[in-house]
């Protein structure tokens, strides 16, 4: 008899450490997933005297939540419930200074989003946009976010909260960096404040990585640096009979270079301010095309003159369209007019600096092989496949599809430096046999 009861005892705990075992396993796994298992993400974006917050709330959790049908017709959910979603979630956000003072919340906008990629098929959420704005004289680097919109009635639901930009922290990631999770405390039965300190920032910071920025932009922009270097092949060439002809020497190939570089960093930093400054609003599809199409032209241009002794012209003309798609990257930030100041002059140093670094390691290696005979089959294979990738991206610009060309244009950008090698080493080639036959004749 005892020793049944002890059996049926083991038995029991056996089974409900099992149990244990798979609910925390399904609580964990639950956890691992960024979004969007039950949890909410809470992006801060950081500015000097105020931080936008943006909140991304699954509609079944929040349901739960909230004690209202929010799931069951999204799409008719803010004609249904604005006010009372607002309501709500002003009663649950509460910021703090590291002072203790009051922080004040504004609830900007909601929207209503169906969310594709869930491994549990495709659902619908809540986004909002807050602006949280500290005392003045009060820093927005350290604060305390009081925050359990969900979690006051779900206690399995978690916050993932992340900044997403901090220009004085020098942060434009593409991806947000995550700070930490809001959750219960199921020990303590409690939500603990969540603790933001972003450390030391400043003006110094934000400038630098813009122009770090700016670095990155233009060397990942494959189209906007193959304009720029299929103009410059014919540079080091004289003209003559609508051909292309022999080396014009140093000084010529180095002035040509300077008008055309100049041109086009004048071109494009015009509409880089204006497009920043909001003064323009370009449609990006259209400008897209036509930066294709710039390169289409520069090809042509290198396989015979088109417009010779008009480079710096075209140049200019096309780099006011290269501009403006500089432009929206400093349009999305969202900065105050200070920071969008010193954003514009470092993201366009950032520009210059990338675009001179790469012509300073191309174009010589142009001057030498342009005194060669090997220059004329090299500038036109050159031209042709510049037409081709400039084609391949007309098309996926207007169709928004990939295709064949420009896939293999993604792999070819990835082994520039490859042939980069192979442009310097046919150079030094061609050098070393030129100096050669000098000495054999």
């Amino acid at each position: 008899m005892i020793h049944f009861m002890y059996n049926d005892i083991f038995i029991s705990r056996r089974f409900g450490r099992l149990m244990f075992s798979i609910l925390l396993v399904c609580v964990l796994s639950v956890k691992g997933f960024a979004h969007p298992m039950p949890n909410s993400v809470v992006l801060l974006d950081i500015q000097p005297k105020q931080i936008h917050m943006e909140l991304q709330l699954p509609l079944n959790e929040l349901e739960l939540a909230f004690g209202h049908d929010v799931n069951k017709n999204p799409q008719g959910l803010l004609n249904r419930l604005r006010p009372e979603l607002s309501a709500y979630l002003l009663s649950h956000i509460h910021p703090l200074g590291a002072d203790g003072s009051e922080w004040t919340v504004k609830l900007d906008d909601l929207l209503v989003q169906k969310v594709q990629q869930s491994p549990s098929g495709p659902y619908h959420e809540l986004m909002a946009n807050l602006t949280i704005t500290p005392p003045a004289g009060s820093s927005t680097r350290d604060f305390i976010l009081n925050y359990d919109v969900i979690l006051h009635q779900v206690a399995t639901h978690f916050a993932l909260v992340s900044v997403r930009q901090d220009w004085e922290g020098g942060l434009f990631a593409s991806e947000p960096v995550r700070l930490g999770v809001i959750d219960w405390d199921i020990r303590n039965n409690v939500i603990h404040p969540f603790k933001v300190s972003l450390g030391d920032g400043g003006a110094w910071q934000g400038f630098k990585q813009t122009a770090v920025l700016g670095m990155h932009h233009i060397a990942e922009g494959t189209d906007h640096l193959l304009f720029l270097l299929v103009l410059l092949l014919a540079a080091p060439l004289l003209s003559g009979n609508g051909q292309w002809g022999t080396f014009g020497g140093v000084r010529y190939s180095l002035v040509r270079l300077l008008r055309i570089v100049t041109a086009f960093t004048l071109g494009h930093s015009v509409t880089l301010v204006s497009g920043a400054l909001g003064w323009f609003s370009f449609p990006g599809q259209p400008v897209e095309v036509v930066i294709a199409f710039s390169i289409l032209i520069s090809a042509f241009h290198a396989i015979r003159p088109v417009f010779f002794g008009k480079e710096a012209y075209v140049a200019a003309g096309f780099g006011l369209i290269h501009g403006m798609a500089f432009a929206g990257t400093l349009v999305d930030l969202n900065l105050d007019s200070f920071q969008l100041g010193l954003s514009i002059l470092g993201f366009n140093l950032g520009i210059e600096l990338m675009q001179l670094l790469v012509i300073a390691v191309v174009f010589p290696w142009l001057m030498i092989l342009s005194r060669t005979k090997l220059y004329s089959p090299v500038r036109i294979l050159g031209a042709f496949l510049s037409a081709a990738a400039s084609i391949g991206w007309i098309i996926e610009r207007i169709t928004s599809k990939p295709n064949v060309i420009t896939t293999i244009i993604s792999d070819v950008a990835g082994h520039a430096l490859w042939i980069l090698a192979t442009l310097a080493v046919m150079a030094v080639l061609s050098l070393f046999a030129g100096r050669r036959r000098t000495q054999l004749g």
